[in-house]
């Protein structure tokens, strides 16, 4: 399955894509992701989806849907594709995935210093529900992490306009 979207491509990660994903993997991230975490999630049957243009994968995003909650598990863009609008596009399509599989909430972690996410993710729907403490390794300790949440039943929609 894959989605076009106007010079990209939104396509079900396969174990062929790892190679591309694990080299951009430690481009943006402190503490990446492992080849082992990004094969487990794809043996888990996670939503596993790349973001592609003309072939090359710039962006990444990995889900798990159980019932009716999604977690966003990673969200990722390549360094040089980023400020042009596609995480919000990944993210609008892991929401829309996650919707389709039933999900009415999803969830996801983000380092409390990462401005730029927590805005998008803002942006995007999500509310700050609570905190993980020391959650993320650092260079020099550990930091906290933010957990958000968006509904996607009108009650939410209604209540966010609301408020």
């Amino acid at each position: 399955m894959s989605v076009v979207l106007t010079g990209y491509q939104f396509r079900v990660m396969q174990e062929s894509d790892l190679n591309a994903v694990v080299q951009i993997e430690p481009t943006i991230y402190s503490h990446p992701w492992t080849r082992g975490n990004f094969n487990d999630s794809l043996k888990s049957r996670h939503e596993a989806w790349v973001l592609t243009q003309q072939g090359e994968i710039i962006g990444y995003a990995l889900a798990v849907v159980i019932l009716d909650e999604a977690e966003l598990l990673n969200i990722s863009v390549a360094l040089p594709y980023q400020k042009q609008g596609l995480g919000r596009m990944v993210l609008m399509q892991m929401i829309d995935r996650a919707k389709s599989l039933g999900a009415t909430t999803m969830f996801l972690e983000v380092r409390a210093s990462n401005v730029a996410a927590i805005a998008l993710y803002e942006h995007s729907g999500f509310v700050e529900v609570n905190a993980r403490r020391g959650y993320y390794p650092v260079e020099n300790g550990r930091e906290d992490a933010v957990i958000m949440r968006r509904g996607y039943n009108r009650h939410d929609e209604s209540r966010r306009r609301t408020t």
